[in-house]
């Protein structure tokens, strides 16, 4: 089985992490397709023999520089993209995670072309992925219920 990333023999497996603190969440400017140029999470693909929660807190230390303690699902989203042709060019299985700081300095690297704290109530004033927004406050409802720190 090929993969690849665009057009796929099987759906690939990511993780993201929506990392909370002081009313601010984590974002990063991708910088490569297909969400080139776009605010996300950090996240990417799980490597083989990779649990996600590992894979989860790899991709915030290589996209951002900070070392995180995840605190629960967030949730679980599919991305389908097809071409012009009705042909999947990419398909996602993405796995958030919550998560908090725990030590690091911010900095872009790998995949991010910039990484910065945002607050949330500001999320409306970035280009971000689809869907962004929700996960966000789906975690930061969590984080409540919860009351992680």
């Amino acid at each position: 089985m090929s993969d690849a990333r665009e057009y796929p023999e099987a759906p690939r497996v990511g993780v993201g992490a929506v990392v909370l603190k002081d009313g601010h969440v984590l974002l990063v400017r991708r910088n490569r397709p297909p969400a080139e140029g776009k605010w996300s999470i950090p996240g990417g693909l799980v490597n083989l023999g990779e649990t996600t929660e590992a894979a989860a807190v790899r991709e915030v230390a290589e996209e951002c520089g900070l070392r995180v303690r995840l605190q629960g699902l967030a949730g679980v989203v599919e991305r389908i993209i097809s071409d012009p042709d009705g042909r999947v060019r990419y398909h996602y299985v993405l796995i958030d995670y919550v998560a908090a700081p725990e030590s690091g300095d911010l900095r872009p690297g790998s995949d991010a072309a910039d990484a910065r704290w945002v607050p949330i109530g500001e999320l409306g004033r970035y280009e971000t992925t689809e869907g962004l927004a929700a996960m966000v406050n789906k975690a930061v409802q969590l984080k409540d219920f919860f009351e992680w720190e």
